[in-house]
């Protein structure tokens, strides 16, 4: 496989990625479901949602509840990132063994 046609694939590739992350929303869900939140593959976050249970005077609770539920969503996106990276490096090494 010439150089030129390996290096069109891995554009294909990323561009794939690129497309596949826009569309990845993954949620997280903390303290049996008081706080959600839905982050995009670009670690936006989409949405949260917050039970009123969870709205009291004790606000320092509730920042700690949003803060775990948007570090576990972004942990989340990690993942899946890294399973496509996987996946794209998996496909770069067949076309080029010893990479």
């Amino acid at each position: 496989m010439n150089v030129r046609k390996l290096m069109q694939q891995a554009q294909k590739m990323q561009e794939q990625m690129e497309r596949d992350l826009a569309q990845l929303e993954v949620g997280a869900s903390v303290g049996g479901g008081m706080v959600q939140v839905k982050m995009n593959g670009h670690k936006q976050l989409l949405q949260v949602t917050i039970d009123s249970d969870a709205i009291d005077d004790d606000t320092s609770m509730l920042e700690d509840l949003v803060l775990v539920a948007v570090n576990e969503a972004a942990r989340k996106v990690d993942e899946e990132m890294q399973s496509k990276m996987g996946g794209l490096a998996g496909a770069l090494g067949g076309a080029l063994p010893g990479l």
